[in-house]
């Protein structure tokens, strides 16, 4: 019985380490070849190695090194034919004392990095017929949260260009779709409070648990598949059900 994505050809930026890294094995396990793409150079390379994948170290907030990796995919496996832009960075900060330099390194890497992947991948799956692009935004892409203005702009940002992604590209072949996911536990939050952090972010979510990147890569399969063939400028949380809800007075 083949996989739900096999013929697949697919690049996960920031897929060596937490969510990025669920994704890149479910892909795998569905039959894709998959380019991990990281800064990471030691957790890549391991995963990759493991699991028959292709590492290279890639800055996605750079223009150049998006034209190599693109390159080297093509060259390795074929076409490019899925694009899971999974590749961010947290930070928190309140408006009165967020410094600049961490804000514009936000937007660099979640915001540009986004962009600069769409348009790297969109000639190749144009001339190959099409294909997915899966944007990682944020609950935070979808409503706000306190020391969370910076993150959440860049969040806002994807989702917005998954939408305009969508009507331009569609008409090509190129789905572009957004995935927003919750409180995840993954190295990258678990940064910012270890265990008591988890303990709290479970106690507001009404499934009373944080998620783990098993609970998102299966989502970026399907987006990823034919199965999906009539998804496109879809935003989907995944978040044990916190945007579900609204506020009385914060």
């Amino acid at each position: 019985m083949g996989g739900r994505l096999d013929g697949k050809v697919a690049i996960v930026t920031g897929g060596a380490m937490g969510q990025g890294a669920g994704i890149v094995r479910a892909f795998v396990a569905e039959g894709a070849a998959v380019t991990v793409a990281d800064v990471a150079e030691e957790q890549g390379t391991a995963l990759a190695e493991e699991l028959g994948a292709h590492f290279v170290r890639h800055d996605v907030s750079d223009a150049e090194s998006w034209a190599r990796v693109v390159e080297d995919t093509n060259t390795r496996f074929g076409p490019v034919s899925v694009l899971a832009n999974n590749a961010g960075i947290l930070r928190f900060g309140d408006i009165e004392r967020m410094p600049a330099d961490e804000v514009e390194l936000l937007w660099r890497v979640n915001q540009l990095g986004c962009f600069l992947g769409m348009q790297a991948v969109t000639r190749t799956m144009r001339k190959n017929g099409g294909g997915s692009i899966i944007n990682a935004s944020s609950v935070e892409g979808l409503a706000g949260m306190p020391g969370c203005t910076a993150y959440a702009a860049t969040k806002w940002a994807i989702r917005g260009m998954t939408k305009c992604g969508a009507m331009e590209l569609g008409p090509k072949g190129i789905r572009v779709n957004s995935v927003h996911p919750g409180m995840i536990d993954t190295p990258m939050t678990r940064v910012h409070g270890g265990d008591a952090a988890m303990e709290y972010g479970a106690s507001k979510v009404p499934l009373r648990r944080v998620g783990h990147p098993e609970d998102i890569a299966p989502l970026y399969v399907f987006l990823a598949s034919d199965e999906s063939s009539y998804i496109n400028g879809a935003e989907i949380s995944i978040d044990g059900g916190v945007t579900a809800t609204h506020a009385f007075g914060g």
